[in-house]
C-alpha cells in the first residue's frame, strides 16, 4: 500500500478522542502562514522505534509516527567523529552545518576545547574566545528574523544539548550558564539574534537560572527565572501554573518544571509535571495565538539518558511519550490548518543507540501487568520454550552492544524481575554507561513539502529541505 494512504489514519476518531481533550484553544491558520514542527527523539534509532512499537501496541500495530506518509534514512556521523554526540547532530539539522562532537551551532573549524586543549565545563560562564570558530545562524534564528513565532519544549533540561542548539552557539555543550543566559533578553549573554525572545519555552533546568546561593549552578548570582519575569514573560514551574499559562499569544510563556531533567515518563507525577504531550499541545496553542505562523521544535529527551543506563523500560516508555506528543501535534494542526498545506511536520532520531533484538522470539504482543512482552525472555517461536546461550542460560528478547550489565558469569534470570522499571538489560561489552551507535536514522514527514524528503540524505540536508519547503 502508498504510505500516503496511510496519514489519514492519524486523524481518525480514535486519536481525536485521545489526543484532544474538550474546550482545546483553536486559532485556524488557513491564511497561508507556513508553520514547521520539528520533533527530535534523543537517540531514538530504529531499534528503539520498533522495540517501542511491540512495547505499547505489539508487533501488529503502529505508532502516529509509522503513519507518515513520507521517509527516509539520516546519516548521523559529525565533523570529527564517525559517532556523533547529540550537540553537532542536532545543530547539522538546525544550521546545515557538521561540526564537531560536542560543538553547539557554530562552523566546522570550532574546537570544544579551552584555550589550554581542556574541555570547557557546566561552570564555565564565558562566551566562547572568538577565535575559536563562529556562530552559524539556527533555523530557529532564521525563522524569528523572518517574522515567524518560535517555541522550544523539551523533557530535558531547557539547555541540554539538543534543544540549545536551536537559539544558542557555544563551544562545548557543557557550557550550560552561558547556554542559559542566551535565552533571557535584554542581560548580558543574550542571543540578539533571538529577537525579541523565543515565545514558548518548556523543559527542565531552573538549576542553570538560578545562582549557587539559592541552591542553584550560576556563580555569576544572575537570577534569569526573576530576568525572564521583568522580560514580561509568564512563567510556570509546576503543573497547576502550566495549566494556567495564557495561550492567546498576547505574551511569550515559559514552564520550568525541575532543577534538573524532567522525570522519565514512567516516574512522572502528573500532578507536578506535565506530559510532553500536554507541552506540546499548548506550545501549539500559544504559538497560534500568535497569528503568524511558527517554529516548534519538540524533544523526547529522556529516551537517550535510559538508553545510556540500558533501561529499556524507561527508554521505550519515553519514545511511546515522544510518540504521543506527535499525535497531539497532529491533530491539532489538521484542525488549524486542515490538509497541513501550509504546515510541515518532521521527525527523526539525531543519533543511533547499541540496543539490539535477539532472535528468534515468538511474538510477544504488547508488555502489560504479568506480560513483560518484548521485555521478556526470548523464547522459541516453534515450541514458546526459553531459549538457551551455550551454558544453559536463557537470555532476554532486548540486549545491548555495551553498558554498565555485564555479569562476570551468565546465570539464570529471573523472568519476573524484567518486569522493573529499574531493570538493566544485558551488554556485550562493560563500561560505566552505554554509548551511542553509529547506524542511519529514521525520519518521516508529512504536509507542506514532506515528499522532498526520500531515500538516504545527510543530517545536514533537513536543513535544506526544511528552509526550501517554507521558501525561506
Amino acid at each position: 500500500m502508498n504510505r500516503k494512504l496511510l496519514c489519514s489514519a492519524v486523524v481518525g476518531a480514535a486519536l481525536l478522542l485521545s489526543a484532544c481533550g474538550g474546550g482545546d484553544h483553536l486559532v485556524t491558520t488557513s491564511s497561508g502562514k507556513k508553520n514547521v514542527l520539528f520533533f527530535l527523539g534523543d537517540g531514538m534509532g530504529i531499534t528503539t522505534i520498533t522495540a517501542a512499537r511491540i512495547y505499547s501496541v505489539g508487533e501488529d500495530g503502529e505508532l502516529a509516527m509509522d503513519r507518515l506518509p513520507e521517509t527516509a534514512f539520516v546519516h548521523t556521523f559529525s565533523n570529527d567523529a564517525q559517532v556523533t554526540d547529540s550537540a553537532p547532530s542536532m545543530a547539522a539539522y538546525m544550521t546545515g552545518v557538521k561540526m564537531n562532537n560536542e560543538v553547539i551551532s557554530m562552523s566546522p573549524d570550532t574546537k570544544a576545547t579551552d584555550a589550554g586543549g581542556k574541555p570547557y565545563h557546566s561552570n564555565f560562564d564565558s562566551t566562547c574566545p572568538q577565535t575559536n570558530g563562529k556562530n552559524v545562524a539556527t533555523l530557529l534564528e532564521q525563522m524569528k528574523a523572518a517574522g515567524y513565532a518560535t517555541g522550544v519544549v523539551t523533557s530535558t533540561r531547557i539547555t541540554h544539548a539538543t534543544p540549545a542548539a536551536t537559539y544558542s552557539h557555544v563551544c562545548h555543550r557543557d557550557a550550560e550558564n552561558t547556554i542559559a543566559a542566551a535565552l533571557v533578553p535584554g542581560g548580558k549573554g543574550y542571543n540578539a539574534a533571538l529577537g525579541d525572545g523565543v515565545d514558548v519555552i518548556f523543559g527542565g533546568g531552573t538549576s542553570y537560572f538560578t545562582p549557587k546561593a539559592e541552591g542553584g549552578k550560576r556563580n555569576d548570582g544572575r537570577n534569569l527565572l526573576s530576568e525572564l519575569k521583568t522580560q514580561k514573560y509568564s512563567l510556570a514551574a509546576n503543573k497547576a501554573e502550566f495549566d494556567k499559562l495564557p495561550v492567546d499569544g498576547k505574551v511569550k510563556i515559559a514552564g520550568l518544571f525541575s532543577k534538573d531533567h524532567m522525570a522519565y515518563d514512567l516516574d512522572r507525577d502528573a500532578s507536578k509535571e506535565p506530559s510532553l504531550a500536554e507541552m506540546t499541545g499548548k506550545a501549539i496553542d500559544a504559538l497560534l495565538g500568535r497569528n503568524k505562523g511558527f517554529f516548534l521544535m519538540v524533544e523526547g529527551g529522556r529516551i537517550d539518558h535510559a538508553l545510556h543506563a540500558t533501561n529499556a523500560r524507561r527508554a521505550l516508555q519515553d519514545t511511546v511519550a515522544f510518540d504521543d506528543a506527535l499525535k497531539t501535534a497532529l491533530v491539532k494542526m489538521e484542525k488549524a490548518d486542515p490538509g497541513l498545506k501550509n504546515t510541515l511536520v518532521v521527525v527523526t532520531a539525531d543519533h543511533d543507540h547499541t540496543l539490539h533484538l535477539n532472535g528468534y522470539a515468538q511474538r510477544t504482543g504488547k508488555t502489560e501487568a504479568g506480560k513483560p512482552g518484548i521485555l521478556g525472555l526470548v523464547k522459541n517461536y516453534v515450541n514458546g520454550k526459553a531459549s538457551t546461550d551455550v551454558d544453559g542460560n536463557p537470555y532476554t528478547i532486548l540486549g545491548f552492544g555495551n553498558g554498565p550489565n555485564r555479569p562476570a558469569a551468565r546465570g539464570v534470570i529471573n523472568e519476573a524481575a524484567l518486569e522493573s522499571r529499574d531493570y538493566l538489560q544485558e551488554a556485550v561489552v562493560p563500561l560505566a554507561t552505554e554509548t551511542h551507535g553509529g547506524a542511519d536514522v529514521f525520519l518521516g514527514a508529512q504536509g507542506m513539502g514532506a515528499d522532498s524528503f526520500s531515500g538516504v540524505i545527510e543530517n545536514t540536508d533537513v536543513f535544506k529541505l526544511i528552509k526550501k519547503s517554507i521558501s525561506l
